[in-house]
């Protein structure tokens, strides 16, 4: 059964950030640039901001308790003749270190940003990752790999706008969906650890290569939440399965950077095996005539929080866990399930 109005209350109270969350991050990094734009070295050279990742794409999710959430944003910046590439990141991490209130929070370099943690509010924390982007003299517009002291393209230029448009597109072609399922599946990595080690830009990227304009020309297959879900995983596991090996993931941008980087062989290997465990459970709820049976199989994939008002169901606990999947009892289906419904 798909509980397809409870999607929403449960996408509305247990997944989706919350709108003080996200005016307090936007405070935030409007405090940090303004702190960098007024920094004497860093200040001068600094054009704007833009949003980037999960922030700029509307797919943040709610933080667990006692966990953080995190936002990146680009911060724009015109090349300087006499500084090489791990320059710019670290005079940044340098003008947070000068301010009289950034060098007292936690705050580091990676490879491609510089981080700064804030304390948690209500046992959540929040950390910023600054992403330094570049327009050089000859008008390409790149980010810094620090740790190779490089340009990111080599050639031509990186296209943030470039992948949030994408994103938007399959969320056209759903009619909304696409974000939603997107969310549901960062909420069950985040919370029942299926997953673990899948960066959300390789998430988002591989959830949206099974969204496709072909695809698209059959709306009932994206009518509503968890039938989006279910369609678009089964297309997902189909196309794990088909990649015993890690496959290169080309930014859909095009703009000739990847994300291969973000995730390792056996990262890649856990998230198919998942995959392919997880898809069945959720074709096996759809299916599920029965309200207060379907209920508990949705339940064991999505955990205590999903609880569509079905009898005395409601307020029932989940099955036992499961080992062998990281999930829950029920969620362990044969994975011969069919796909009624589904055209092709």
């Amino acid at each position: 059964m798909q509980h397809a109005e409870y999607f929403k209350t449960f996408l509305r109270d247990a997944v989706n950030i919350d709108d003080t969350r996200l005016a307090k991050l936007k405070s935030r990094v409007d405090a940090v640039f303004g702190a960098l734009k007024q920094d004497l070295v860093v200040g001068p050279i600094i054009t704007g901001k833009s949003p980037q990742g999960s922030w700029a794409h509307r797919l943040i999710i709610r933080p667990r308790p006692g966990g953080e959430f995190d936002a990146d944003f680009l911060l724009e910046i015109n090349e300087q003749s006499d500084w090489e590439p791990r320059r710019y990141p670290n005079q940044i991490y340098n003008a947070l270190h000068r301010h009289t209130t950034y060098t007292k929070q936690e705050h580091g370099r990676k490879c491609r940003c510089i981080w700064l943690k804030y304390a948690p509010e209500g046992g959540v924390g929040c950390h910023l990752d600054i992403v330094p982007f570049v327009t050089l003299f000859d008008g390409r517009r790149v980010i810094v790999n620090r740790d190779h002291n490089v340009w990111e393209p080599q050639y031509g230029s990186t296209d943030p706008q470039g992948f949030t448009n994408w994103v938007k597109r399959r969320d056209e072609l759903t009619s909304g969906q696409f974000r939603r399922v997107t969310r549901l599946m960062k909420y069950l990595r985040n919370e029942r650890g299926s997953f673990s080690g899948v960066k959300s830009v390789v998430l988002t990227t591989a959830l949206g290569l099974q969204v496709t304009e072909a695809s698209a020309l059959d709306p009932t297959i994206y009518a509503n939440t968890p039938t989006a879900l279910v369609h678009i995983v089964e297309d997902l596991d189909r196309w794990l399965q088909a990649n015993f090996n890690r496959p290169s993931l080309p930014n859909p941008a095009g703009d000739g950077t990847n994300f291969d980087h973000r995730w390792a062989d056996e990262t890649y290997r856990n998230f198919r095996d998942r995959i392919h465990s997880i898809s069945p459970a959720i074709r096996s709820a759809y299916d599920e005539s029965d309200a207060t049976k379907s209920a508990k199989e949705w339940q064991a994939l999505f955990g205590d929080k999903f609880n569509p008002p079905t009898g005395t169901y409601g307020s029932s606990k989940a099955p036992s866990a499961n080992p062998l999947l990281g999930l829950p009892a029920s969620a362990s289906i044969a994975s011969s399930a069919t796909r009624s419904g589904r055209a092709g």
